[in-house]
């Protein structure tokens, strides 16, 4: 998960680039590693002076106003009042949704002509205002097309993102990006990890404009869709100058200033995806909270922190092994792949004593396959034996902007039937 090499970078400066090494040439410290371990004077050599010269002297790369605000946080910005329980309870009488809601976590299919629209801006080919228009037809016509099926969460499709890493670092400072510094992420898809040089910061809203406008396109509920402080940390390429939890405290008063903004502007209920929590987990068990989680969990607790409790904040994250650590993210809501393992997480969640409302994806979207009513009804069922009523969304796995129109639209419109069905049996219980 290294890039190739930087020979190709012609847009960064070498202010930046002096102190990078991608694959070819981290091979080539390497031999110079060798070369100066059979030396017995090292120091004189050119390699190491120059060396060292490049690490003594001073990076452009820290700023006043974010020391300022992370030495200010203190211990109630991690918490959330009142008790989980509670807000539960409020946001139910203020969202009036009902049993079992639907939706989905977060992205729809992004077609040809999205990325064609995507790319056309990026070159300069078409202006910012043709960009724009493009994207929001593109929005409306999603929570039309949602509307349609029936959905009762909606959210906006994420057409103008990229990669729900790379585009909150474009949006962030402190970030630095690469042309061609590619690496492997899943299968045959591979992502461009921004690199972070300097103190993150946000100073002008990322989402709100594009949340606001399709909120104003249904009077249903609009979920904006934000990605966590430890998942940008996690999928990018971090300093070594500064700590990680460092640097996943900066991004999360980043991400929760987007989040008072959100609701500032009238979206009840916010995404704060944490997809890649589990990722920088030490390997052995004893050190999962002393070297990551003890600063991990209270990472993402900081961006709700200042929020009021009618809003409803989930979260969308893998964790199994680490159960109880997602529990005290204390997010109202958490959506998980449930539909590959057979439901077995379920006895996890149980067995912790697990107290946020929970979506386990009820079919699997790695596959143009599409799951019939029965089936999906089926999968309701299972849960309900272990799940609480009150507790349970109805969602599929994460991932539709990989899939295809027909076979969402076929699926989704499943998944609305089914819930249906098993609130009409719920209710003549």
């Amino acid at each position: 998960h290294v890039p190739y090499t930087l020979k190709h970078e012609t847009k960064l400066s070498q202010e930046f680039t002096s102190y990078f090494a991608f694959a070819e040439e981290k091979l080539a410290e390497l031999k110079e590693l060798g070369q100066l371990a059979d030396q017995d004077n090292y120091q004189e050599s050119e390699v190491y002076q120059k060396n060292k010269a490049l690490f003594a002297g001073e990076r452009d790369c820290h700023n006043e106003e974010v020391t300022k605000r992370l030495s200010g946080v203190i211990e109630k910005d991690y918490i959330r009042l009142p008790k989980r329980s509670e807000r539960q309870a409020l946001q139910k009488k203020e969202l009036k949704l009902p049993e079992f809601p639907t939706t989905t976590i977060g992205s729809f299919p992004q077609t040809k002509d999205v990325k064609a629209n995507r790319s056309a801006f990026r070159r300069g080919e078409i202006s910012k205002e043709e960009y724009v228009a493009f994207n929001k037809k593109k929005i409306a016509d999603c929570v039309k097309w949602q509307e349609e099926i029936g959905l009762d969460v909606l959210v906006h499709g994420e057409y103008e993102r990229n990669d729900m890493v790379e585009y909150f670092g474009e949006a962030l400072g402190g970030f630095l990006f690469t042309e061609k510094a590619w690496v492997q992420s899943s299968g045959t898809r591979c992502v461009k990890p921004p690199i972070i040089w300097g103190d993150v910061y946000r100073d002008k809203p990322i989402t709100v404009e594009w949340s606001v406008y399709a909120q104003s396109q249904t009077d249903k509920i609009m979920k904006g869709m934000l990605t966590g402080p430890v998942t940008i940390l996690n999928w990018s390429f971090p300093r070594e100058d500064v700590s990680l939890k460092e640097m996943a405290y900066q991004i999360g008063i980043a991400i929760r200033d987007e989040v008072c903004d959100l609701e500032a502007a009238g979206i009840r209920v916010i995404q704060i995806d944490e997809a890649a929590l589990k990722e920088k987990l030490p390997i052995r068990r004893a050190e999962w909270h002393s070297e990551y989680l003890d600063w991990a969990i209270p990472a993402f607790r900081l961006c709700a922190g200042k929020i009021r409790p009618e809003t409803q904040i989930h979260t969308h994250s893998e964790f199994n092994e680490i159960v109880k650590d997602i529990d005290n993210m204390d997010a109202d809501v958490i959506s998980f792949e449930a539909s590959r393992s057979n439901l077995t997480i379920i006895d996890a969640l149980n067995a912790a004593h697990f107290e946020t409302e929970v979506g386990p994806g009820v079919y699997d979207i790695h596959s143009p396959r599409v799951p019939s009513v029965d089936e999906i009804v089926d999968a309701l069922r299972k849960m309900l034996a272990k799940i609480d009523p009150d507790k349970l969304w109805v969602n599929p796995d994460c991932g539709l902007k990989t899939r295809g129109i027909p076979e969402t639209e076929a699926s989704l419109k499943n998944l609305v039937a089914a819930a249906k069905i098993v609130r009409g049996e719920l209710e003549t219980k």
